[in-house]
């Protein structure tokens, strides 16, 4: 009987110290207790779902390769100084981030601003779009803090674990190799600053100066007048205008030849141009041949002489003093009308 008994208890021990093999405790200060964990991967895959999962175990960790140059890839400028955001210290360290600032915080008095301060919006905003790895802080309910080097060696004091403790020494050299990677190449990047300087400086300069054409270059007015001879400024006129166009052109002018063509085919590639003039075989002809090789222009033959010309641009309509072929020849204006284009295409029928 009394054996039994003995062997009643023993069993209950043994199923005691099963449960408390298997309590999961996700606090880092003590080393005997264990963290639910998850790898770090390759630092650039982040889970912007559970951005505070835990990646070690803290007596015993599971560590995943990480050197040197994958630390540096993560220091990033701010303020003027090498940091490391709080996002990118949890993972390394196989704490949560929510962990990390609160063992800082606790121990507020070896943390002054110089050492870790947090970043304001538009600080995370620049981060976020110049790091790819750094897109979940976007999720983030509060603002991330930042650590400087001084900072970084603080926190191997507060997180007590064997991988955070391993994991700052490689920080503090990343950070070393990272100064000593500017000293040595000071000159060249003095000189990369000096041509980005210059290049703004450059870009400057032609923003006024072509600010400077756009005032003093001629504009399309809304009514222009031509003196006898001014050829070359009517016609250039005319081809602004068809050049302008979004949607249509129609021309409704008694007197057309193969310039007019030419005209028309300074015109967008999405642009329709329509010719409404009376019949001559020699233009038939001549538009024939045209549209055999470039874009079509169509001809609607006009059921009654005209005496007026008019050039439909979109939505406008412009009152010509001239056939198209003869403007600048003599004295001749083009005003712009307060008509809508269908009011003058019905009236042509």
């Amino acid at each position: 009987m009394q054996n039994k008994n003995e062997d009643i208890g023993m069993a209950k021990k043994s199923k005691k110290k099963e449960d408390e093999t298997k309590k999961v405790v996700a606090k880092c200060d003590n080393p005997n207790e264990v963290v639910a964990a998850r790898p770090l991967v390759a630092f650039q895959e982040r889970n912007c779902d559970h951005p505070e999962e835990v990646i070690a175990n803290c007596d015993n960790p599971q560590e995943t390769a990480l050197s040197q140059y994958d630390i540096e890839k993560l220091i990033v400028t701010v303020r003027g100084e090498q940091v490391l955001i709080d996002q990118d210290i949890a993972r390394i360290y196989g704490v949560t981030t929510g962990r990390l600032n609160e063992q800082a915080k606790r121990n507020i008095a070896r943390f002054p601003e110089s050492f870790r301060f947090q970043l304001t919006k538009e600080e995370r905003d620049e981060v976020i779009a110049n790091c790819e790895n750094l897109r979940s802080l976007k999720f983030y309910p509060s603002l991330p803090y930042a650590y400087t080097e001084q900072g970084i060696g603080q926190l191997s004091t507060v997180v007590h674990s064997k991988i955070a403790i391993k994991r700052s020494i490689m920080i503090m050299n990343a950070f070393v190799a990272m100064r000593r990677f500017m000293v040595q190449n000071a000159g060249i990047l003095m000189r990369i600053a000096h041509l980005e300087k210059h290049q703004i400086e450059t870009d400057q300069k032609m923003d006024i100066l072509l600010d400077r054409m756009d005032k003093q270059s001629p504009k399309l007015l809304p009514e222009q007048i031509f003196a006898t001879g001014c050829v070359w400024d009517a016609w250039t006129y005319v081809s602004d205008l068809v050049r302008s166009a979004k949607q249509r052109i129609v021309l409704i002018d008694n007197f057309v030849d193969d310039r007019v063509l030419s005209l028309l085919d300074k015109r967008a590639d999405n642009v329709d141009a329509t010719i409404h003039s009376r019949y001559y075989e020699s233009f038939q002809t001549d538009l024939k041949k045209h549209n055999e090789q470039y874009r079509e222009i169509k001809f609607i033959q006009l059921p009654q002489k005209n005496h007026d010309r008019f050039l439909i641009i979109d939505d406008d309509v412009y009152l010509l003093g001239a056939s198209v072929k003869d403007m600048g020849v003599g004295m001749c204006a083009v005003t712009k009308m307060q008509v809508s284009p269908e009011t003058v295409l019905q009236l042509l029928k």
